[in-house]
């Protein structure tokens, strides 16, 4: 890639501030509102700044590092209120000393803090079965773009003050605040984790198979489709010898050893009668490496162009089929209609990426679904529409700015709508 995410916000960036606290933050933000309104761009691990469109106004980096504490953790109570700038490795860490843990999955956890995963509503494989970040925070503090700070939610699970303003900056990619601490729901650590791994050669059986864990006595956590390009660079990274067929779906469990060997067993059977497929259990020993592979497959790396498509789960094998004639890698959270897809290494210019992703967009699109480019050549960016079609929510999101920022200081150009 000629131009990356860093060389992109070079041209604008001329500092960088790191706050130790959150009043610090607000003085900062508060001084910029009624001085030269510079842009500010909130960075954490610095693993999402490829998302949305190129910075548009010449500014300062806000990085939340220093804002790593641990506030309070009440074990007993199954909740953790912790500053924004924690890396997720740690806060996982912490949480496990406790034999607890955040069960969302999220890419390049030794960098990625807490604050960008929220923002950018990171989530992977579990989502299926556990939920996203909005199932999971209660309780949220912010600066908007004029220096308030505001709280809202609360460490007790049943307080839903505030709630909708929790979800609002959740996938908000710091565009309306920038996110100071937040208050979790936690799980209990599953004792024992199991994969299925199976191969089919055609779509349809696919399909078969996914209306079969409809009315399965199981609970998978994660359904997960791959494409066989996909399936190869996964099992690659996972350094497991499994084989990458057309089509693969993969199934996990989580629960008591006992209770994952049986829904093991139990879906085995029940799938069992599916022609065209072959069914290969993953050794228990593995399964960590294989849920990590297929975690950290969706961050982009060297790959032209990745995006994202969420889509009615009953269209998830048809836009599949379409990416894979295109030589598109696909991983989809079949269960969730969420596809990743990484455009071939051959797709060397924005003219060659919109070629592919039109019809993909259309297909999305008319299946009432989105199609957003995550990642690819910066420069790309001025020609590619990253978000797609005016979407009726747009207005509510631009009144929801203007309240929040109405100086369009915060993330400023980030969401670069058609008509703008």
């Amino acid at each position: 890639m000629s131009a990356d995410p860093i060389e992109s916000f070079s041209r604008h960036i001329a500092g960088e501030f790191t706050p130790t606290s959150a009043a610090e933050l607000s003085r900062f933000v508060e001084q910029n509102s009624h001085g030269d309104r510079r842009g500010l761009y909130p960075v954490g691990g610095r693993t999402a700044l490829h998302y949305g469109d190129p910075p548009q106004r010449d500014g300062t980096f806000v990085a939340t590092g220093e804002l790593s504490r641990v506030v309070d953790f009440a074990a007993r109570d199954m909740t953790i209120t912790v500053e924004a700038g924690i890396r997720i490795e740690e806060l996982q860490r912490h949480l496990a000393d406790a034999g607890q843990r955040l069960p969302i999955d999220i890419p390049q956890g030794h960098r990625a803090t807490l604050g960008g995963a929220l923002v950018s509503n990171t989530s992977g494989p579990g989502r299926f079965g556990y939920g996203t970040f909005r199932d999971y925070v209660i309780g949220i503090s912010a600066v908007d773009g004029q220096g308030r700070l505001f709280s809202a939610g609360g460490r007790v699970v049943k307080n839903v003050a505030g709630y909708d303003l929790c979800k609002l900056l959740i996938g908000s990619l710091g565009t309306l605040a920038i996110v100071t601490q937040v208050t979790l729901k936690t799980r209990p650590l599953a004792p024992a984790r199991g994969l299925l791994w199976m191969t089919f050669d055609a779509a349809d059986m696919v399909e078969a198979a996914l209306q079969q864990l409809l009315v399965s006595r199981t609970r998978p956590v994660a359904i997960e489709v791959l494409n066989q390009k996909a399936a190869w660079q996964i099992v690659r990274d996972a350094s497991l010898d499994l084989p990458a067929a057309p089509y693969v779906l993969c199934l996990a469990f989580e629960g008591s050893d006992r209770d994952t060997r049986w829904q093991l067993e139990t879906v085995a059977a029940e799938l069992a009668s599916l022609t065209e497929s072959e069914q290969h259990p993953v050794p228990r020993e593995h399964a960590d490496r294989l849920w990590s592979a297929l975690t950290e497959y969706q961050a982009s790396s060297d790959d032209p162009l990745t995006f994202q498509t969420s889509l009615p789960r009953s269209r998830t094998l048809k836009f599949i089929e379409h990416a894979s004639s295109e030589n598109v890698a696909v991983q989809a959270h079949a269960g969730n209609g969420i596809v990743i897809g990484h455009l071939p290494d051959s797709c060397s210019t924005a003219e060659s990426a919109a070629a592919i992703l039109a019809p993909l967009r259309t297909l999305a699109e008319a299946a009432d679904g989105t199609l957003t480019v995550l990642s690819c050549d910066e420069d790309w960016k001025e020609t590619l529409s990253v978000f797609g079609s005016v979407r009726p929510s747009w207005n509510l999101m631009r009144r929801l700015k203007q309240a929040l920022d109405p100086d369009g200081v915060l993330n400023a150009g980030r969401f670069r709508f058609p008509e703008d």
